[in-house]
């Protein structure tokens, strides 16, 4: 998906929800657990209830991966379903060597390769230029670098600041900005950091970014919204388990619609209050 697609689906939807399908067996309704696949068919039943609602998908890798060969084959079903229309993420938060970075980016980018083909995944910058270019190096797809993170412990490396006064993030994201462009390439910023979208959008002002952390965790859309958006939104902002386990029950799709639209009417204020819709 291009960044003029993102945009045309943003203005279409009125809505920037990215739904994160972070699913737990464990935590998926009982009656599930009779199909043969209860993941995919969870996260299917999720799809098709909020598809007209958002405009990103985000599994987080992990959650397939620690279930061996069911989770993988889970994840390639799940994003089999995907809808064209959504940016599809993959939350693998991947960094490593140049050799290995192709690798992986193989098996999140090439279809062919791997069985799946996702628009876009999450890397760690930490390791550097030559972690991350690989997957720059994939024509049409999505780098999206962990800038400010949402997590607690995020705050132990990521706001240190240089003798120059410059925090870790900023360093980041003015040193990543040189290797990608604003077609290729976004950032991760926690919903939780409001304070620092000032600075981060002075930075990187055309740049998309990925913001996790309203919703369960408790992040300010209205925040994120005053210091994060642009003229052309410039936002996805994630919610997971706020969406997902709505319910326990038979009606866990019906709620997470539910949950899905109010977020969505939110959504479409702010972006009609910017002039964006």
């Amino acid at each position: 998906m291009t960044r003029s697609e993102l945009i045309h689906q943003i203005k279409t939807k009125r809505s920037f929800l990215c739904v994160g399908l972070d699913t737990d067996i464990d935590k998926v309704p009982r009656h599930l657990l009779a199909y043969e696949d209860p993941v995919f068919e969870f996260n299917r039943q999720i799809i098709e209830a909020t598809a007209d609602l958002c405009v990103a998908y985000k599994p987080n890798i992990a959650f397939y991966e620690s279930r061996g060969v069911a989770g993988w084959q889970s994840l390639q079903k799940t994003w089999a379903v995907l809808p064209k229309d959504c940016l599809s993420i993959a939350d693998a938060k991947r960094g490593d060597i140049g050799n290995t970075a192709r690798m992986y980016a193989k098996a999140f980018f090439d279809h062919e390769v791997s069985g799946l083909g996702f628009d876009a995944l999450t890397v760690a910058p930490y390791m550097g230029h030559d972690s991350v270019q690989p997957f720059l190096d994939f024509e049409g797809k999505w780098s999206i670098v962990l800038a400010l993170t949402s997590n607690a412990g995020g705050l132990d490396f990521q706001t240190h600041r240089d003798a120059h006064g410059v925090q870790l993030f900023e360093r980041v994201i003015e040193k990543t900005n040189g290797w990608g462009t604003i077609d290729n390439l976004m950032y991760v910023v926690g919903a939780t950091r409001g304070d620092a979208f000032t600075a981060i959008r002075a930075l990187a002002p055309e740049h998309f970014l990925l913001v996790p952390g309203v919703g369960a965790q408790g992040g300010s859309l209205q925040d994120v919204c005053r210091y994060g958006m642009n003229g052309d939104c410039g936002l996805l902002v994630n919610a997971t388990r706020s969406i997902i386990y709505a319910s326990g029950g038979e009606d866990f799709a019906e709620r997470a619609r539910e949950e899905a639209l109010a977020l969505q009417g939110e959504m479409e204020k702010e972006l009609m209050a910017k002039g964006i819709v």
